[in-house]
């Protein structure tokens, strides 16, 4: 193992049910529902763009770009102003994790939320600069469960230290709550680590390895379990 790549809603942040809120605010101003139970059953760990096409087209049989511009953008809006007094936080064990990983393996996010939302969740931790690469929705339009991301994360980081031996698919692992994201890592072909904060375990069964979270977990013992 040589990097991880983490999901950042609900493996880093804690802030999953937040987003839920203004997203089902942001689809009933769109005259669509998204109930607490169909979001994590079937649209957890997709990006709010796949999520929303999804289910204008249920609806309409067809995506309209304008409505579907109206949803994100508006979802967003109302994120910002909510975190404006109510920041984002981290799950208690992050920091511990990121602090005993960086170093000896390089670290890099691939999330399917704005590069904004997420700078601004870390800034002010001891740990943002640990994070060689990020990598959002607004650098990658291809969301989970297809494996863009990760393997646009992976060409980021070899871009970061082209000089070989350039690391591979195989030498990384990827930290994930939702099955989208699971199933995106795999098809990436790395090994996958889920962590039970959002969804229960029993859900999260195509990962290589389910935790209940990353609390006191030693990166080198992963490494060990699964590589």
């Amino acid at each position: 193992m040589r990097a991880i790549i983490s999901d950042f809603n609900g493996v880093i942040a804690d802030d999953e049910m937040t987003h839920l809120a203004c997203f089902q605010e942001a689809l009933n101003e769109a005259g669509l529902t998204l109930s607490k139970e169909e979001y994590y059953g079937t649209y957890l760990g997709m990006d709010e763009r796949t999520c929303a096409a999804a289910l204008l087209t249920r609806r309409d049989g067809t995506c309209d770009q304008a409505t579907h511009a109206r949803i994100i953008e508006r979802k967003a809006a109302l994120f910002h102003d909510h975190t404006a007094t109510h920041p984002a936080t981290l799950f208690p064990w992050v920091i511990g994790f990121v602090e005993r990983a960086a170093g000896p393996y390089r670290l890099a996010i691939a999330s399917g939320g704005k590069r904004e939302q997420i700078r601004s969740a870390l800034a002010g931790y001891p740990i943002e600069p640990a994070f060689e690469v990020i990598v959002s929705a607004d650098e990658c339009d291809i969301g989970k469960p297809d494996p863009a991301i990760y393997e646009y994360t992976l060409r980021q980081l070899n871009a970061k230290r082209p000089r070989p031996p350039l690391l591979r698919a195989n030498e990384c692992l990827v930290i994930e709550d939702s099955r989208a994201g699971i199933q995106a890592g795999v098809r990436a072909r790395m090994r996958v680590l889920a962590v039970a904060t959002t969804s229960p375990a029993s859900e999260l069964t195509d990962a290589h390895l389910v935790l209940p979270a990353l609390d006191g977990v030693d990166p080198a013992d992963l490494a060990r379990r699964l590589f």
